[in-house]
């Protein structure tokens, strides 16, 4: 059994992973609600198959997903951020 754990969610977008009862998330999921502009592209290229999605997203959807995932993994010190207690740490009380 499993279900959506969100990390970031808004008016048009939903990223999650999905929580099994037995096993740590390895993917996440990304929903975007009737996105300005998308399309899947396949092609080959020396024998090999390559399918690519291609998702419009607006900036402001963007810096969201991206900060709520940074605070996810704890990875503000990876890009040079807070890395205790800080405000706008995931560990952060005050948030």
């Amino acid at each position: 059994m499993s279900t959506k754990a969100s990390i970031s969610s808004g008016e048009k977008h939903h990223l999650y992973h999905q929580e099994l009862l037995s096993q740590e998330p390895t993917s996440v999921f990304l929903e975007i609600d009737s996105p300005s502009e998308f399309r899947v592209e396949k092609e080959t290229f020396q024998g090999k198959i390559i399918e690519t999605l291609t998702v419009e997203i607006p900036s402001a959807t963007m810096d969201q997903i991206a900060i709520n995932w940074i605070k996810k993994r704890k990875l503000q010190g990876a890009v040079g951020g807070p890395v205790g207690e800080e405000w706008g740490s995931p560990d952060c009380p005050w948030d």
